[in-house]
């Protein structure tokens, strides 16, 4: 009574708690943000979301709706603790739920508008939306070199929100490959993108997907169709851990006119320490990578 719809609160350090309470706001006509820290830890709890949350206007034929907008910390490449625990690269568990938006921000403004068409999408159409957050990038301030500020960003001002679809593009006027990414990866391929230009002389396109649930796939068929040459830069597992095979497999069942590869992560946890450099896609593999497609 004192604070409202609006407060924000501690629970119990138990997920299948925390989404359970969610789904019950929901069904009184709120509209929670439940967080799970960290995406390992959800799948303690992911039957709150595949057989409940997101089953229930299926099963009720519209009848009914829970909508929630979870907040979830996840992927790799965060250093100094954790290993798998807090550096999980698997979202396939996600992508497989039916009905489930899975939406995650490559950069701190991204994120803020990310977050508010989540919770548009949540509110107006009854939807299950997990805004995926990567942990690596909360404290990173520089693209290209030290003390570079290049991925610090205003906020963005009230109204501005990205829906599904709407993806990001670095380099509209480049030509020569697009490379496909998200999260971690769109920074890693931006650095990468700059190396081969100087390598080789190529202008490099960075599509950042932004939604990876449902993919934009309209926006990566017409970028792929301009430039002629894709990799896909997916930092998830190789086997059935991101969205590599959908976009790959999209891309020639339209008969887009266009050399496709990729490059993934290894079907590995993540180690900890130096270790994980071994596991996780690098700047020298997108590198590598690139130049191979650009031979052909």
């Amino acid at each position: 009574k004192r604070f409202g719809v609006s407060r924000c609160f501690d629970t119990l350090l138990d997920e299948t708690t925390i989404l359970g309470i969610a789904q019950g706001a929901a069904h009184i006509g709120l509209l929670p943000i439940p967080e799970i820290q960290y995406l390992a830890y959800l799948h303690n709890a992911l039957d709150q979301l595949r057989g409940e949350a997101c089953s229930l206007a299926f099963f009720s034929n519209g009848q009914f709706q829970n909508p929630m907008v979870v907040r979830l910390q996840g992927l790799a490449y965060q250093k100094g603790f954790g290993g798998h625990f807090h550096n999980d690269n698997s979202i396939t568990a996600l992508r497989d739920i039916p009905g489930l938006m899975l939406c995650v921000p490559a950069r701190g403004d991204d994120a803020v508008r990310l977050l508010r068409g989540a919770i548009a999408t949540a509110k107006e159409c009854g939807r299950v939306v997990v805004f995926l957050e990567p942990i690596a990038l909360y404290h990173e301030r520089d693209l290209h070199d030290a003390n570079d500020g290049a991925w610090l960003f205003d906020y963005p001002p009230p109204g501005d929100a990205l829906l599904p679809g709407e993806v990001g593009v670095y380099g509209e006027d480049a030509f020569d490959l697009l490379l496909v990414s998200y999260a971690n990866g769109v920074r890693l391929s931006l650095r990468a993108a700059r190396a081969i230009e100087r390598e080789r002389g190529a202008k490099v396109r960075v599509l950042d997907l932004r939604w990876l649930n449902p993919l934009p796939f309209s926006a990566i068929r017409a970028h792929a169709n301009e430039c002629g040459r894709v990799l896909v830069v997916d930092e998830c597992r190789a086997t059935g851990g991101g969205v590599a095979d959908a976009i790959v497999a999209d891309l020639v069942e339209h008969e887009v006119h266009a050399m496709v590869s990729s490059v993934r992560a290894a079907d590995s946890y993540v180690p900890l320490g130096a270790a994980a450099n071994t596991v996780l896609v690098q700047e020298a593999d997108i590198v590598a990578a690139a130049l191979e497609v650009l031979g052909r």
